[in-house]
């Protein structure tokens, strides 16, 4: 990353920034929550769960490896497919995580949620489309790699999301202490991943070489966003994550149109509209199935004695 006038900033280097400041917050949020009460009590909390438990630690490893992964692939399609195939392509991650959620957590989804699922991936791909525009430089892209990427990337999320939400809920682990263990594990991954990269420039000049005031708010702000993401993982699901994801990029679409002037255009206009419908549709109370099989059941005995 170049910075306005200043110095080129790694983007591995700010991933491996932003996991650390996840783990000091989430300190932070673990010395007052009211499951370890005091600053003693989470320090004995974390010697118990991540000094004294590497079980814990190597579990909490598996979404980091593999959202190191989907990172790598996500790029590695970027570059191998055109923008708007990638822009339609990646939603895919959405249904992926519905289906990983059934399949890993045992869960049921009645097929009106599956419907708003998919009107959702369609939203969130018409919100975010950008035409394709003219150029003069020739890429050489090879769409079979690319279509591989994204398809390794698409899965690589599911997985990732339904496995740390299948950790966080089946113990009663404090939630930021999960965060820790989790963001640890990702600062060596990310670690690793930079000086195999970007070894020689950070040894010449510094592993935080280029961070700017805004290189630094940027990664406050995604390790805030990050952190809050894993609260709504743990007392909702990872499907009403995205469904969330989606309403803030239709706000933050719509907050650029008030702030900056951007345009509306009508691709934007029917991709808001499907994802408010599909987030009305999800959160439709399911229809009791056994009151309408007793009322069918009722109603044969009628006709029968009849």
């Amino acid at each position: 990353m170049t910075t306005r006038g200043g110095p080129r900033c790694p983007v591995r280097g700010r991933g491996g920034g932003g996991r650390q400041f996840r783990a000091v917050l989430s300190g932070n949020h673990g010395c007052h929550e009211r499951e370890t009460g005091s600053l003693g009590r989470f320090k004995a909390s974390l010697r118990e769960n991540v000094l004294g438990s590497p079980k814990e630690l190597l579990k909490l490893s598996v979404p980091s490896l593999v959202y190191a992964v989907q990172n790598n692939m996500a790029f590695l399609a970027l570059s191998n497919l055109d923008a708007a195939v990638y822009q339609v392509t990646y939603q895919l991650k959405i249904p992926c995580t519905a289906l990983c959620t059934v399949l890993m957590l045992n869960r049921t989804l009645s097929k009106l949620q599956w419907v708003s699922v998919f009107m959702l991936c369609a939203g969130v791909t018409l919100v975010q489309w950008k035409p394709a525009q003219a150029t003069k430089v020739v890429v050489e892209q090879n769409p079979l790699l690319g279509f591989g990427a994204i398809a390794i990337a698409v899965l690589c999320s599911g997985f990732a999301g339904v496995y740390f939400e299948k950790v966080l809920k089946s113990s009663d682990t404090s939630l930021w202490v999960r965060n820790i263990q989790m963001y640890l594990s990702g600062i060596i991954v990310t670690l690793v991943g930079v000086y195999l990269s970007d070894g020689a420039e950070i040894k010449e000049k510094g592993f935080f070489y280029g961070y700017t005031y805004y290189v630094w708010f940027v990664i406050l702000l995604a390790s805030v966003g990050g952190l809050y993401t894993s609260v709504v993982v743990k007392y909702t699901d990872n499907i009403m994550k995205g469904f969330s994801a989606a309403a803030a990029i239709v706000l933050s679409t719509i907050a650029s149109v008030m702030l900056f002037g951007l345009q509306i255009t009508l691709t934007f206009a029917l991709g808001t509209l499907l994802v408010c419908v599909s987030i009305y549709l999800y959160g439709l109370p399911r229809q009791d199935t056994t009151s309408i099989q007793q009322g069918e059941t009722a109603s044969k005995e009628r006709v029968i004695g009849v």
